[in-house]
């Protein structure tokens, strides 16, 4: 499986992060490259697929994912600015954002012809159009080779109510293997249920393995032939939160990678995981969030920093 790669598919931007003290600073990010970032640096060949700009933010991007070993996809069409969102932060490092872009999907790109043994997307590609169709077409297109990892990554300021997000989510989660979603999102998606309810609910629907991440506090995923299992989380002192989400995906991804339970021929081991396995890979993914939480910025760990 060394020749086995990762395809993701989502946006791609710079962050500007604004401190409570109105300090500034810019940093490469977007859930789904950030994700395709954890990936690269646990040691896996990752693909982006995204809509950059051939304008300085966009080589900006292209070169902080290179530095990293990510394969920045390239296409014969291409967005005409760079994707930005502007992360306030509060006294506790946690975000709010503001964005400025735009989303869609070349129809043919360098090594489309690549099944990759997962494809991962969610977030603003998933939703704002008219890209989102187009991620949706795509990843039911290669369901019948890929495993499907989902990660919603609610952003209300792009994605209108939750009314008008919801059927976009839920064709989602029907079509995916593997979900993370964080607790704050079901919250806005659901605000009449618990979100460990929603996640037991989806698990129903056609996915394996549904994680929910409580910050802090650590996660609890279910799994759809009912096994249940919580994790607690690391203590340690945070900078900020920002991919801090996307790393533990990441982590997901590869943990499930290095047990075998990755590509559409592992559908039924993977719907079989054990909760031994499951604890071991949500550990983890814990260990790999709370390195990212304790430096600025969308720093996923390498492997080592993650075995050290």
């Amino acid at each position: 499986m060394n020749d086995a790669r990762a395809l993701v598919i989502g946006e791609a931007l710079v962050d500007v992060v604004v401190r409570e003290d109105g300090s500034r600073e810019e940093h490469p990010g977007g859930s789904p490259a950030n994700v395709a970032l954890g990936l690269a640096r646990l040691g896996r060949e990752a693909d982006l697929l995204t809509w950059l700009a051939p304008d300085a933010y966009g080589d900006r991007i292209r070169e902080h994912l290179a530095a990293s070993g990510v394969h920045v996809l390239t296409a014969p069409v291409h967005a005409t600015r760079t994707p930005v969102a502007v992360a306030h932060l509060d006294a506790t490092g946690a975000a709010t954002y503001e964005f400025d872009l735009e989303w869609d999907l070349p129809a043919t790109w360098d090594g489309d012809d690549v099944d990759p043994v997962v494809v991962h997307t969610g977030s603003i590609a998933t939703t704002l159009q008219p890209g989102g169709a187009a991620v949706a077409r795509l990843v039911e297109a290669r369901r019948a080779t890929s495993t499907i990892s989902y990660d919603p990554n609610m952003r209300p300021a792009l994605m209108g109510s939750p009314a008008q997000t919801l059927p976009v989510v839920d064709a989602l989660v029907a079509a995916a293997d593997v979900i993370k979603v964080s607790d704050e999102d079901l919250l806005w998606l659901h605000p009449d249920e618990a979100p460990d309810d929603v996640a037991a609910r989806w698990a129903t629907a056609g996915p394996a393995v549904v994680v929910v991440t409580h910050g802090g506090e650590g996660a609890f995923a279910v799994t759809s032939t009912g096994l249940r299992v919580q994790i607690v989380a690391p203590r340690v002192t945070v900078a900020d939160t920002v991919g801090a989400g996307d790393s533990f995906m990441s982590g997901l991804i590869d943990g499930l990678w290095t047990a075998g339970l990755l590509g559409a021929d592992r559908r039924e081991a993977l719907h079989a995981i054990d909760e031994g396995t499951l604890t071991a890979v949500l550990e983890r993914c814990a260990r790999i969030a709370a390195i990212t939480v304790s430096r600025a910025g969308a720093n996923p760990p390498t492997a080592a920093e993650v075995d050290a």
